[in-house]
């Protein structure tokens, strides 16, 4: 057994946050995912954030503290969900980046692969492994690719039917807006041990959607050059100057069925270590980021 169906008072390092989904039922979904102290991972699923009140609301790299119970209606072995809902998430301490982000390496770097193909037979075989870290030994090409500009019509309906509210400063009722749809697609190119031809992984993460969209407002509303900054961060920066891992995860839809099951959830990219004319090493003076850490 991968963990016990029940794991009470559990502490999850929060590593993981893909962009939202519109759902018939929570309004938009986000799948979480993040590490136990002991380097397990846990995906916290269903999460309907925004329904969170804002002080329980978490970034990356946050603790949070729940009861946590299988989600039963999920077959990979790290899917768990809040015993007490959304009331039962309570958030404790960021982990900071200081002395080249030491901590949050401490948790993240317990266990990571360095083959696509190791983790594609584990997440096929009975420990159905669907999320790790990986270190990628090339990054080959960051691709931007359009995509449709809308929800799927049923989505935006069901959403509606919902008729769900925010309360503005006055404590009056307004109508939630919907998160906007991403009109690219992301991916990166990679190679890992024992490749011999790229693969290319899609992108799913909170903070490239976010990205996009200050890229976007910062450029005027000129999207080649929002996607140009994109890529420039994505691409020349973490690579060039980071220590770029790679967060993957599965969906249970296609995890049985694809031959590669893995998209990238998020990306981890600490300072890229050198050395200092002692010999020793320090990190990269690093660059203030487009999105929150």
């Amino acid at each position: 057994m991968y963990l016990p169906d029940d794991i009470p008072g559990a502490q999850v390092l929060i590593t993981v946050k893909t962009y939202p989904l519109p759902s018939n039922k929570y309004n938009e979904l986000v799948c979480t995912a993040g590490l136990l102290p002991s380097g397990k991972w846990i995906r916290l699923y269903p999460v309907p954030f925004r329904a969170l009140p804002y002080a329980d609301q978490y970034s990356k790299y946050h603790w949070v503290n729940l009861d946590l119970v299988r989600n039963t209606s999920d077959f990979r072995p790290e899917s768990y969900r809040s015993k007490q809902g959304i009331d039962g998430i309570h958030v404790g301490e960021k982990v900071d980046t200081k002395n080249h982000w030491a901590k949050r390496k401490e948790y993240v770097l317990k266990e990571v692969f360095t083959s696509m193909e190791e983790l594609i037979h584990l997440a096929k075989s009975s420990e159905r492994k669907s999320l790790g870290t990986l270190k990628p030994r090339e990054i080959v090409d960051f691709l931007i690719e359009p995509d449709e500009r809308e929800w799927k019509p049923e989505w935006l309906d069901q959403l509606r039917q919902y008729n769900l509210f925010d309360l503005d400063e006055k404590g009056q009722g307004k109508v939630r807006s919907v998160i906007p749809k991403l009109p690219y697609k992301y991916s990166y190119k990679i190679l890992s041990d024992r490749d011999k031809k790229p693969r290319k992984l899609m992108i799913e993460d909170w903070e490239l959607g976010a990205l996009y969209w200050n890229c976007l407002r910062q450029a005027n509303g000129d999207e080649e050059e929002a996607n140009r900054r994109v890529k420039q961060k994505y691409f020349d920066e973490f690579c060039a100057q980071k220590d770029l891992y790679l967060y993957l995860g599965t969906t249970k839809q296609f995890h049985l069925v694809a031959p590669n099951p893995f998209m990238i959830v998020g990306v981890f990219y600490p300072p890229k270590p050198k050395p200092s004319s002692k010999g020793s090493t320090q990190g990269n003076a690093q660059q203030l980021p487009l999105f929150g850490e």
